[in-house]
């Protein structure tokens, strides 16, 4: 740290015309809050160069890595700095038309890091890319391993000054935790955006196989892994070694064929479980004790929301989260420049802190930043340091008999914030074509654009429970829980719900969902902190099917969100029993009851703030 000091005391006489005292301890200081920081480093460089070598790893297996050094006059500058890198899954660097674009060139986040002094590594994990090796699925122990090879070889570099951070997005953002599961001693800070923490619930929320997502990045990886052009590393033989890496990708891990197998939480794949060797959440513990300081990005239609709530509610190292109105990859054009900005600086705030040492007072305030979203295109920020908010009530909308004359649905039930006296019933016959569409927040996982459509169409083909015109503004922020009791012919059931927000005009916005297939129904103690939702454990052992005729109760929270919902508009829950473009489907001829009313009250409970 002596050094890292020095090396802050120098800057800051060279802008104040000061003499340097040699030794100097004294941090530099800086006020900023959320979304508005100056660093005190400048923008001191305008140009940066990229170069790119192979670095063997401990079994023989060459990674590539680009480094990309702030430069002047396309000269990199000879003084170590601090160094930023990602663990890289879709390529670390683009090719088009004879140019090598790296991954600083296309991101203004990037850029400004480059100009404020840090360097910037991207490697392409083993099996793919220009990287030697086989892919043995995502986030292998032999692909973890790598990441702590890789900081500990960028700390020992002459242009790194031994203060190693890392940054990246989905699988990048993931690779970033289960770096910091290694506890390699240069790696200082992250900033993971939209990472998972605990997968099964991806590939498998509430039992349910997540078909399309899962097949779609599997057969993209596959063809960037073998088909598309990836730059080689520099140097004569850089195009030979790059055709000697593909040719080892040919027996990646196949994805399509392999998750099938893990439908539950305690399957073995290849004689592994997949769930505990390859997953961040079978890493806290070495998380935790890694003592890296964590800030983590997201948004509220991002396919990880859920699990930046968990990892806040489980991690005991320095953190800071923020959530804002946007989904995956964000493509509209209001939404996008926003998170673009705030990253920009945000990511610049939180490393100037933990790799230059800058007293930015990026630590101090609340630990959440959040967006509420009040209708399409309009939110206002918000901050907290606890979630769930103390500030919000759970209160019960019940499921009550209609017609509320608002969908010509199945049954067109009442959402109520009365208890239904007497006992109803409403019998579904699962309608396979129910969807939600191909435009959905896991559609957006994988690169598609993210624009539900109206789903009263959707709805149409369900059963719904839609409140009366509201009198006020009810602002929904937290977990939505629901309880259904349920029978169903089959002795299972899939379980859509949905949460709408619906305008007198009748359009009908998408919220949130949750899934829970009935077999997995089953409660269990949570090995971590749940916020204290319910947790299926979803082991082979704990699948059940539902009792003949007898009304069972299934329990199971949606994604949060942060919504309000507009005085005149209507709060919908829709119930369905597919989406077919996002999820395996039932069985033809599924059918089941939700029992309403009397001793059988299912309803939806909504974190209202007060």
């Amino acid at each position: 740290m002596a050094i890292s000091h020095l090396h802050r005391c120098v800057v800051a006489a060279s802008m104040l015309a000061v003499v340097v005292v040699t030794g100097c301890e004294r941090p530099l200081r800086v006020s900023s809050s959320f979304g508005e920081y100056e660093s005190p480093y400048s923008e001191r460089y305008d140009e940066w160069v990229r170069s790119s070598e192979y670095v063997e790893m401990r079994d023989g297996v060459k990674l590539a890595v680009d480094i990309v050094r702030p430069a002047r006059n396309q000269t990199p500058v000879d003084e170590p700095l601090p160094t930023v890198w990602t663990h890289h899954r879709y390529h670390r660097a683009r090719s088009n038309e004879g140019r090598v674009y790296s991954i600083v060139d296309g991101s203004p986040p990037l850029q400004a890091l480059v100009r404020h002094g840090y360097v910037v590594v991207a490697v392409d994990v083993r099996g793919s890319g220009a990287s030697f090796g086989r892919y043995t699925g995502a986030f292998s122990p032999e692909e973890t391993r790598d990441a702590y090879e890789i900081t500990e070889w960028i700390a020992a570099q002459p242009w790194s000054d031994g203060n190693v951070g890392m940054f990246g997005g989905s699988y990048l953002g993931i690779t970033q935790f289960m770096a910091a599961s290694q506890k390699p001693p240069a790696l200082k800070a992250i900033f993971p955006s939209m990472a998972a923490f605990d997968l099964y619930d991806l590939a498998y929320p509430g039992g349910v196989y997540r078909n399309d997502f899962i097949e779609t990045w599997g057969r993209l990886t596959r063809r960037l892994d073998i088909e598309v052009p990836v730059p080689p590393v520099d140097g004569d033989e850089g195009s030979a070694l790059l055709a000697e890496a593909v040719g080892e990708h040919q027996d990646n891990w196949d994805v399509i064929a392999e998750v099938p197998k893990g439908r539950f939480r305690d399957s073995e794949i290849e004689g592994r479980n997949l769930w505990a060797q390859n997953n961040p959440v079978g890493y806290l513990r070495e998380i935790n004790e890694s003592g890296v300081a964590i800030y983590q990005w997201n948004g509220w239609f991002d396919i990880y929301t859920r699990d930046v709530f968990l990892w806040f509610a489980n991690l005991e190292t320095p953190q800071k989260l923020a959530l804002g109105p946007w989904s995956h990859g964000t493509t509209d054009s209001l939404v996008r420049a926003e998170r673009t900005a705030l990253i920009t600086i945000e990511q610049l705030r939180w490393f100037d802190h933990w790799l230059k040492g800058v007293e930015n007072g990026v630590m101090g305030g609340d630990a959440i930043n959040y967006a509420t979203m009040i209708e399409p295109g309009r939110w206002t920020w918000q901050s907290t340091s606890e979630w769930p908010l103390t500030s919000a009530e759970q209160q019960a909308y019940y499921f009550a008999e209609g017609p509320s004359g608002s969908v010509s649905s199945v049954n067109d039930g009442v959402l109520s914030r009365s208890e239904p006296g007497e006992d109803g019933r409403d019998l579904y016959r699962v309608d396979r074509s129910t969807t939600t569409g191909q435009a959905t927040r896991w559609d957006n996982g994988v690169g598609v654009p993210m624009a539900y459509p109206d789903l009263g169409r959707n709805d149409a083909k369900g059963l719904t429970y839609t409140s009366p015109p509201l009198d006020q503004d009810v602002n929904v922020t937290g977990h939505p829980v629901v309880t259904l009791y349920v029978t169903a012919s089959s002795g299972d059931a899939d379980i859509y719900v949905y949460l709408e927000e619906v305008t007198p005009y009748g359009t009908a916005y998408y919220v949130t969902e949750g899934i829970l297939r009935a077999s997995h129904r089953a409660l269990a103690d949570p090995p971590y902190d749940v916020l204290g939702l319910p947790y299926h454990r979803s082991y082979a052992g704990d699948a059940e099917s539902l009792p003949q005729g007898q009304p069972t109760a299934l329990v199971f929270d949606l994604i949060p969100t942060s919504n309000v919902f507009n005085v005149g508009n209507h709060i919908r829950v829709t119930i369905t029993g597919a989406d077919a473009d996002n999820t395996e489907l039932p069985a033809a001829g599924a059918a089941f009851t939700v029992y309403r009313g009397g001793g059988h009250l299912s309803n939806i409970s909504l974190p209202v703030v007060r």
